[in-house]
């Protein structure tokens, strides 16, 4: 496959916590009986700890695989409209927490839906002028909604993620068209945190009707291909028929449509087109044609056609995996808790000055978001953090420690403590001992957990989260949590289908 350009791998990241609709239904029906008809299946909800950035890192790491040397990433696009940071980098973050090379390109690219697939076409762009080898474009959404509106039960959290180059290639660029079009369907002044959104029927028969054939017509023009040849359709789009409609109006068979995974998980915003993208990928079979337009300040439409390699590809949980291991949740109250749509008393445990020192964050920045320990040369104790001093008492060896890469390693629960004292977003707080296969143990959180999961001895694993939250300055903190290794959800594993509403 030398020479071609295109995808070389997926990872996915859908929250597992899923919020019932008929939760949200229920709740509001003294207020809002009209969207009752809405209240059908599923969204995915962040924890409290996640955001777009955490779901991020999560795709990507879904994609990389367990091997921790991820030296041949050589850029980095972020597609987003929910980043937690309006001026710092926040790719930086996810490259940090990733422990990429300080020399690669990291960039974010926000304010439009269609950010997730901007990103992707600059990284293909990128990918054809040499300028990237090995780009790794990530894509991720965690929209905040007025209680007791259509956009809480439409919208769903998650984030996906997409490798491109030029070496096995699972999915090769055939050709794209982009349009830059100022029709606002919604949009988000810079001091709110809600959308306002337009009619729907105007959205519907000016913007996608119009605008969606003449993106998806030049991306057509460019593959030299007919609508006939498109094998799986994919649209994002809230909007009852309206993706029918389109592949209708484009002479692509109705049955060619995919299905937008609204049943079970919501729409992921930016992130979407490239969600229902790995997920396409995932059940396609070699030879296939993909087309996939996103809408938003105009559209683009990108095709692929997946190849022989995609057979081969190792498994990944993906968007397929990460639909099937999935935890029912009927509490709309902590829904609207975890997304700050309530005010609620904290209690006195939670008035602390959370400031950052962030001298120490950038001095101690592998640590703290790579969770980079440290590793004698001389008698190969590993520890975290890492010292100047070695901590094997028969030899505390002096400057003699290299970086040790906790992140990826195997590990389990030696001691833990379910905590209903301190503060916490989601009581009670379990944070415990955690030890290393090969050596090094760390006590810290453990999240995605409820009352009487865990036990001592339990297989975990590390996921990069939201800390805690300076509320004063408006700063996040991030770091490592442990949670348990459930059953393996990758692209094969069983449970719910994903095109089957929740019960």
């Amino acid at each position: 496959m030398s020479g071609e350009i295109g995808l070389t791998a997926l990872g996915g990241y859908i929250p597992r916590l899923r919020l019932q609709r008929k939760a949200i239904t229920t709740a509001n029906a003294w207020v809002a009986p009209n969207l009752a008809g809405k209240g059908k299946g599923e969204r995915s909800m962040a924890n409290w700890d996640e955001d777009t950035i955490t779901m991020a890192v999560e795709a990507a790491r879904d994609l990389l695989g367990p091997d921790d040397d991820r030296s041949h990433v050589d850029a980095l696009y972020f597609g987003t409209t929910t980043q937690p940071f309006a001026d710092r980098l926040n790719a930086g973050i996810i490259s940090a927490a990733l422990t990429l090379e300080k020399g690669i390109q990291a960039v974010d690219i926000t304010s439009t839906q269609r950010a997730g697939t901007s990103a992707l076409l600059q990284a293909l762009h990128a990918a054809k002028a040499g300028a990237a080898k090995n780009a790794l474009v990530l894509a991720s959404d965690k929209r905040k909604a007025r209680a007791v509106s259509p956009q809480e039960l439409d919208f769903g959290d998650g984030a996906a993620a997409l490798s491109v180059g030029s070496e096995n290639v699972i999915a090769k660029f055939l050709g794209a068209h982009s349009l830059t079009v100022d029709f606002v369907d919604h949009f988000r002044g810079a001091h709110e945190e809600f959308d306002y959104n337009w009619e729907e029927r105007w959205i519907r028969d000016e913007g996608y009707l119009k605008i969606i054939p003449q993106a998806v017509e030049g991306a057509l023009k460019e593959a030299g291909l007919e609508a006939s040849d498109i094998d799986h359709f994919i649209l994002p789009c809230t909007l009852p028929k309206v993706p029918q409609s389109v592949a209708k109006k484009l002479g692509i068979p109705a049955e060619k449509v995919r299905d937008n995974l609204a049943a079970n998980c919501g729409e992921t915003g930016a992130a979407h087109g490239l969600v229902m993208l790995v997920h396409a990928l995932q059940e396609a079979k070699p030879g296939e044609k993909i087309l996939v337009a996103q809408f938003g300040g105009g559209a683009d439409a990108l095709i692929f056609e997946t190849t022989d390699k995609l057979s081969s590809m190792d498994d990944r949980r993906g968007i397929t995996g990460s639909l099937a291991d999935r935890q029912e949740e009927t509490n709309y109250m902590k829904f609207l808790t975890f997304n700050g749509l309530v005010e609620w008393e904290k209690g006195m445990r939670a008035e602390q000055d959370k400031k950052t020192a962030l001298t120490t964050l950038y001095r101690n920045e592998d640590m703290i978001l790579g969770l980079v320990g440290g590793r004698c040369t001389e008698t190969g104790n590993v520890q975290f953090p890492r010292s100047r001093i070695s901590v094997n008492p028969n030899n505390p060896a002096v400057d003699t420690q290299e970086p040790y890469k906790f992140a990826e390693r195997k590990a389990s629960i030696l001691s833990w403590s379910a905590d209903y004292l301190t503060f916490s977003m989601s009581p009670p707080n379990h944070y415990g001992m955690i030890v290393f296969d090969g050596g090094g143990r760390i006590f810290m959180d453990i999240t995605d957990v409820a009352p009487g999961e865990v036990e001592s001895g339990m297989e975990v694993k590390m996921v990069f989260r939201v800390k805690d939250v300076d509320e004063k300055r408006g700063f996040k903190r991030y770091f490592w949590k442990a949670v348990p290794v459930r059953s393996s959800a990758t692209g094969q594993a069983t449970g719910q289908s994903t095109g089957q509403a929740a019960e």
